[in-house]
């Protein structure tokens, strides 16, 4: 039978989030509910209230999240009712290009639930990212289910289904930061000092923090940074380069997703140097680069899809780091909310004093 379950919803273009009743279909073939413990409220869902996503209005909200498989549908095998499981938004096929010559992290084909959750009075709802979990349950594509150990805070875990996730996996898989690398990380919020905790993780011997924002700066130095850069009052380039012997960095990660911080970024790499780019742009946006220089400097520009992640590989590997102690995934956590204060989570988001506001069910 069908379920009513409240939830966040962005109904129109920059109109405030309001909690709704939402009707959730039982799972049909390959698809599973699951019941939320937690949900993180990322910059993207922001985007989706926007409309700078698309308007397929209204949205239901929510995607960096853990919970309890309640039900799963025909042919599903990998979880069962009870798996404690942290969802993401790039559930693989198994046989597109990329998954058949072993790069399912590329999947081209990424898929969801093919049913529709909806309002009371049967308005199709569109779940951010494939999932909407800013609810007290949602449906999914079961392949959108990654299990990991159930000892584990759900408002820890479910960091890993998107912002902590693209900058660790932006270090480690993407830019493939090395021992003894030179890693520089321009924007320093969830996903900046995710980074910065990938390069850390990955034996980087320097880790050069840069924002606008002292306060950023101070907690990137808690997560791993060596050294920090105020890009407001000093030029970000020079002194990366300063830092690095006068060659600029191994690897340099822009988390930030402008035209004006990734040039930054290209000019302030080593000859034959990588650039990582997994901060957001919106739509509009343009880089404009001498093609004498791109040729010249050599090395990669790069972009990171959800850090190049595999779920299934890299999120209970991130589970057990954070167990062991050797990474500290709960130290992005800022506060926990209810349902209720999402839109005033967006609000601190441009305040620059949250890393993550968590929803806790």
């Amino acid at each position: 039978m069908p379920q009513h379950v409240q939830g966040v919803i962005a109904p129109g273009r920059n109109e405030p989030v309001r909690v709704e009743t939402i009707v959730i279909p039982d799972p049909g073939p390959g698809e599973a509910v699951v019941k939320i413990q937690a949900c993180g409220v990322c910059h993207t869902d922001l985007h989706y209230k926007q409309g700078a996503i698309n308007d397929e209005f209204p949205f239901l909200l929510g995607h960096e999240a853990a919970g309890i498989v309640e039900s799963v549908g025909e042919g599903v095998t990998d979880v069962v009712p009870g798996d404690f499981v942290i969802l993401n938004w790039r559930a693989v096929c198994g046989t597109c290009r990329a998954c058949l010559r072993g790069r399912p992290w590329y999947c081209f084909a990424t898929h969801n639930a093919k049913q529709k959750m909806t309002l009371l009075d049967g308005t199709e709802l569109s779940p951010a990212l494939g999932i909407g979990a800013f609810a007290e349950k949602t449906l999914v594509a079961a392949g959108q289910c990654t299990k990991v150990d159930p000892a584990v805070a759900p408002e820890v875990a479910g960091l890993l289904g998107c912002g902590v996730m693209a900058g660790i996996g932006a270090a480690i898989n993407t830019g493939n930061v090395g021992r003894g690398d030179t890693v520089a990380v321009i924007g320093c919020g969830g996903v900046g000092d995710a980074a910065v905790v990938g390069a850390r993780l990955a034996g980087a011997a320097k880790i050069i923090a840069v924002d606008i924002d002292d306060r950023k700066l101070d907690k990137a130095r808690e997560m791993g940074a060596t050294h920090t850069v105020n890009s407001r009052t000093a030029d970000a380039v020079e002194a990366i380069r300063e830092l690095t012997g006068g060659f600029g960095a191994d690897v340099v990660i822009e988390a930030v997703g402008r035209p004006e911080t990734y040039e930054q970024a290209f000019y302030a790499r080593d000859l034959a140097g990588t650039v990582v780019l997994v901060g957001v742009p919106s739509p509009e946006m343009k880089l404009e680069l001498p093609l004498l220089d791109v040729f010249g400097r050599g090395g990669s520009l790069k972009s990171s899809w959800y850090g190049d992640c595999l779920p299934s590989r890299d999120f209970p590997m991130l589970i057990d780091l954070h167990q062991q102690g050797r990474i500290d995934l709960a130290a992005f956590v800022t506060e926990t909310i209810g349902l209720g204060d999402v839109e005033k989570a967006f609000a601190r988001m441009h305040e620059g004093d949250v890393l993550r506001s968590v929803v806790v069910l």
